[in-house]
């Protein structure tokens, strides 16, 4: 009888402490998954941006960094709330199959040619883009490709037909392909003497680039916009719409495009927000 009364006791004592405390559930709940492009993780940019995202609304953003090709898929499989990538065409498609509601513009920044300062093809020399890639492939200068079907990589094999060249039928020789992210493409680039096409956000980021510079930049075929999409909750139940639109509206908000602005590196501006609809 006296231990039944000290448990009742006790628990009446307990009672307003975990009436007041936080529900496990709810904090767990209040985070969501975005899948991004690398060049986002990269260049810093995430770092800077999320935590200002995180203190406004209370919202933890867990961020899975892969190719762009690699993120759509994660988000295909429900694996992932947002996702935030630079492919257009792919993300209507993404759109178009039902996978995701609704695609809005970010930002854009640009790909740049990277290369060797010695630059034995010639590239700099070129009038534009296609004829620095002809430059290379004649003189059969080494190129790594990341060849993860990433956005980057997207862009570049658009690139590389605009050239007239198909690269993937040189493979294995002067053309490289690695099958990973822009910072090892750029390692590998550096190690090798070789050319390749980076974003310029991770390039900027960039710290060991040796004797890499860039040789070819500022053609209108080296446009790179960014957009990003909510996973469509009714294919995917699990996905948390309310946190992850609200990612979404800030983002593309007068709040969340000065803070795109805002972000530079040696003064610097990697990202250049363009959201067609800003919300407050």
């Amino acid at each position: 009888m006296q231990r039944r009364q000290l448990l009742s006791a006790l628990c009446a004592l307990a009672l307003p402490f975990l009436a007041n405390a936080p529900s496990t559930a709810t904090a767990q709940e209040k985070s969501i998954v975005v899948a991004s492009t690398t060049s986002t993780q990269d260049s810093g940019l995430f770092d800077y941006l999320l935590p200002l995202f995180e203190t406004k609304t209370g919202i933890d953003v867990k961020v899975v960094a892969q190719g762009t090709g690699q993120a759509l898929e994660t988000a295909r499989r429900g694996d992932a709330d947002v996702v935030l990538v630079h492919a257009k065409a792919q993300e209507e498609q993404f759109v178009a199959d039902g996978d995701g509601v609704e695609r809005f513009d970010v930002m854009y920044n640009d790909f740049v040619l990277v290369g060797p300062a010695a630059d034995p093809a010639g590239a700099k020399a070129a009038d534009d883009i296609t004829a620095a890639l002809k430059a290379i492939h004649e003189a059969k200068a080494p190129f790594v490709s990341r060849g993860d079907k990433s956005g980057t990589h997207t862009a570049e094999l658009r690139l590389w037909k605009d050239a007239g060249i198909d690269p993937a039928a040189e493979s294995g020789g002067w053309y490289r392909s690695i099958g990973q992210g822009m910072g090892a493409a750029l390692n590998t680039a550096g190690a090798m003497d070789a050319y390749v096409l980076a974003d310029r956000g991770t390039w900027l980021s960039f710290k060991n680039r040796g004797d890499l510079t860039i040789l070819v930049e500022g053609d209108n075929r080296l446009y790179n916009q960014y957009g990003v999409i909510l996973v469509n909750p009714q294919k995917h139940p699990s996905v948390k719409a309310e946190w992850g639109q609200a990612f979404i509206d800030w983002l593309i908000s007068r709040e969340g495009q000065d803070a795109i602005a805002a972000y530079k590196i040696d003064g610097q501006q990697l990202f250049f927000p363009n959201a067609e609809e800003r919300r407050t």
